[in-house]
């Protein structure tokens, strides 16, 4: 009688930083995620914030797109501040939401400017201050804006994560916390980069490329349906 193999255990901390690793060489060379490319090529925490609220639900070609025409018409605070609410919506459109991000886009450059003197904090206590910024936005502000250890959770760091068993959570600040409390600093910064670029190109939430996966031996594919 064939003895049939036990399935892939939930990896531990060594386990998921090879599994991290070998995701990083598979994917090398492969488009960045434009918050990433911004923060890349641009080096600047504003731009990075800026970008960030402005990919919330919107896909990374319209997000590449309104962030460039604000740029080009305004790239302060002071000046996106003083935008006519009507022409900063025709800037940003078709990003998703584009009425409700102009508004708190305004209203954080006010923020911006009285509480932190026009420059961007790197906490993110600090940053849940700005209107439109919840803990992902500030996570990933900290991590690609300033290089500094954040986890930014996005629904491809919470799926993924669950999906291998690392973490059992609900939500995403469920997972954050949980990511927190056991994922090794060192870890933190490029999580979410690596993550994404996965979720989006092979790991994807309905029938994943799981014949294509470079970590499908470590994987439990908790709650994986159907594959490919």
């Amino acid at each position: 009688m064939v003895a049939v193999p036990a399935p892939p255990t939930p990896p531990t901390n060594r386990r998921l930083a090879a599994m991290l690793r070998r995701i990083r060489r598979h994917l090398e060379g492969s488009e960045l995620p434009v918050v990433t490319l911004i923060a890349e090529t641009e080096r600047d925490p504003f731009k990075v914030l800026v970008s960030t609220i402005l990919s919330a639900r919107t896909k990374d070609e319209a997000t590449a797109g309104a962030t460039r025409r604000l740029f080009e018409a305004a790239s302060t605070p002071e000046e996106i501040g003083a935008l006519p609410l009507e022409e900063l919506e025709r800037l940003i459109f078709p990003a998703g939401f584009y009425r409700t991000k102009a508004k708190n886009l305004k209203l954080a450059m006010t923020v911006l400017r009285e509480r932190f003197g026009g420059e961007v904090p790197w906490t993110v206590e600090e940053l849940v201050e700005l209107p439109g910024v919840g803990r992902k936005t500030a996570n990933l502000v900290v991590t690609e804006g300033f290089r500094r250890p954040g986890i930014c959770v996005d629904t491809h760091v919470h799926r993924i994560t669950n999906l291998w068993g690392y973490v059992d959570t609900k939500t995403p600040l469920e997972t954050e916390m949980a990511l927190r409390a056991k994922l090794p600093r060192s870890q933190w910064i490029g999580l979410n980069k690596t993550l994404v670029s996965f979720g989006q190109k092979l790991c994807l939430p309905v029938s994943p490329w799981c014949s294509r996966c470079p970590v499908e031996e470590w994987c439990p594919r908790l709650g994986v349906g159907r594959s490919r």
